[in-house]
C-alpha cells in the first residue's frame, strides 16, 4: 500500500492496520443494520489484491473504505463514514481518493460496486459521481426480513 494520503488539515486517509479493526467495526455496526462481521474484515486484509483504507479526523477513525483490484478494474467492497459525518462530503471525498488510487497506483480504468437500492445517500453520491445502473444482483444482502437485491453500478475512470 502507499503512504497516508491528506484529505483535509485535520483529517488523513491511511492504509489500514489489523489494528484499527476494532475502530472500524465501531463505525461499520453504528452505519449498517446487517453490518460485515470482524472476521469478513480480518480476512480482507489478508488478500493481496485487496486494499483497505481508514479515514482518520483529529486522529479518531471516522470512516474507511475496501476496495479490490484485479485486471485493471476496481471493485468498491465498502465505503463508509461515520452516520454524524455522513452527508458533509467525506464519502465524495474518499470515493475521489479511491479514483485517483486506482487510476495512478493500480492503473484500474474501471470501477464496480454493488449498492442497495434502500440506501439513497449512497445511491445519490454514486449517481452524482457519474456511476450508472448495470444491473442487480438478486436477494444479495440480507435484510431484517429475508434478502434485498443488489443494484451493480459502474464508471470509467480513465483519466
Amino acid at each position: 500500500m502507499s503512504a497516508a494520503i491528506d484529505v483535509a488539515d485535520q483529517a488523513m486517509l491511511r492504509p489500514m492496520e489489523k489494528s484499527d479493526v476494532d475502530a472500524v467495526m465501531v463505525v461499520e455496526n453504528l452505519a449498517y443494520p446487517q453490518p460485515w462481521n470482524e472476521k469478513v474484515m480480518r480476512d480482507c486484509l489478508k488478500v493481496k489484491h485487496y486494499h483497505a483504507w481508514v479515514l482518520e479526523i483529529d486522529k479518531e477513525i471516522r470512516g474507511y473504505l475496501f476496495l479490490s483490484v484485479v485486471a485493471g478494474e476496481m471493485h468498491i467492497l465498502n465505503l463508509c463514514v461515520h452516520p454524524e459525518l455522513q452527508g458533509q462530503g467525506w464519502g465524495r471525498d474518499i470515493l475521489h481518493r479511491a479514483f485517483d488510487m486506482a487510476t495512478n497506483t493500480y492503473h484500474a480504468n474501471m470501477c464496480f460496486l454493488e449498492v442497495r437500492p434502500s440506501n439513497t445517500g449512497a445511491r445519490a453520491l454514486y449517481e452524482s459521481e457519474g456511476f450508472n445502473e448495470i444491473g442487480m444482483r438478486k436477494n444479495y444482502y440480507p435484510a431484517d426480513e429475508g434478502r434485498e437485491d443488489a443494484l451493480v453500478m459502474a464508471k470509467s475512470i480513465i483519466p
